[in-house]
């Protein structure tokens, strides 16, 4: 398989503006924007960067954009606010396109503080017995009327790989209702009866949302 890893690194992010261009231990978040600022600082760096023609409703529009012209089989979008993404994980990720019948896969860790099980900024995954995600969300999922039931909560790590179909595809298809309402992407892919397959992997530390969040980033790294 011919594979591409992608960044898409929005410059005026809603909820942290400029995050990408903090400085994460002396060094910015990031090294396929939108943003000239971005692009200098990756190419200055020795990496390659990929200026958007337009504007997109998510990170998955952006990469679809420079993806479409590529001769590839997967991409993957590695988010460019999730810093601590590690080789192995990926290796698993890509694994599961062994099934031809995958054709978007994506990754999740395990919640267990209560406070980041109520908190909106962790997107919450509930998963089939075949580890095929059942629904995303901001609230808690799935709500624990049974307080004996025996239930695990995962986060959704906000990296994806896809097959390029499947990448086109969600381009083309307009935003869908669940997605508008919870502002998570991939509920596009579930509305158009299209599972993610999804693996857990080991504690993946911060996903870079808010100032809260680089402050806490910046204390794994030390």
């Amino acid at each position: 398989m011919t594979i591409f890893a992608m960044i898409p690194a929005r410059y005026a992010a809603t909820r942290f503006p400029g995050k990408l261009m903090q400085l994460l231990a002396d060094r910015p978040v990031i090294r396929l924007t939108d943003s000239a600022i971005i692009y200098k600082e990756i190419s200055s760096h020795g990496g390659k960067a990929v200026m958007s023609k337009k504007e997109h409703e998510s990170g998955t529009d952006r990469i679809a954009e420079a993806a479409e012209a590529l001769d590839a089989d997967i991409i993957i979008n590695v988010q460019g606010d999730t810093p601590f993404v590690k080789r192995e994980p990926l290796e698993r990720l890509l694994k599961q396109f062994d099934d031809p019948s995958v054709q978007v896969a994506s990754m999740m860790q395990v919640l267990t503080k209560q406070n980041e099980i109520d908190d909106p900024n962790f997107v919450k995954v509930a998963v089939d017995k075949n580890m095929n995600s059942l629904f995303f969300s901001r609230s808690v999922i799935p709500y624990p009327r049974d307080k004996n039931a025996p239930v695990t909560y995962y986060e959704h790590i906000g990296v994806y790989a896809f097959r390029k179909k499947a990448l086109l595809d969600f381009t083309r298809w307009p935003v869908t209702p669940l997605e508008a309402a919870e502002k998570i992407e991939c509920l596009r892919y579930l509305e158009y009866g299209v599972p993610l397959r999804m693996i857990v992997v080991d504690y993946m530390g911060v996903e870079i949302d808010t100032p809260e969040d680089l402050e806490k980033a910046g204390k794994l790294i030390k």
